[in-house]
């Protein structure tokens, strides 16, 4: 899920899983943070949801691509 598009061509992406807890055994929610490079034009917006890849390093903080646009927030 797109959680910042303020920068030119670039995207902050939020991904979710969810993890047992050890002890209680009950799911809880972690979510983690990456910078991706987006396609030629600025496509998507906050809330959209993403399909990303992993890929060489492009720069400082951005390790994965923008493959594809799953679902258009409205």
């Amino acid at each position: 899920m797109v959680s910042s598009n303020k920068m030119d061509k670039t995207i902050t992406v939020s991904v979710e899983r969810k993890v047992k807890h050890p002890l209680y055994g009950k799911f809880v929610k972690k979510s983690t943070k990456t910078s991706m490079r987006m396609m030629k034009k600025n496509e998507c917006s906050i809330g959209d949801t993403v399909k990303i890849m992993e890929s060489r390093p492009l720069g400082k903080t951005k390790r994965w691509n923008w493959l594809r646009l799953l679902k258009k927030v409205k």
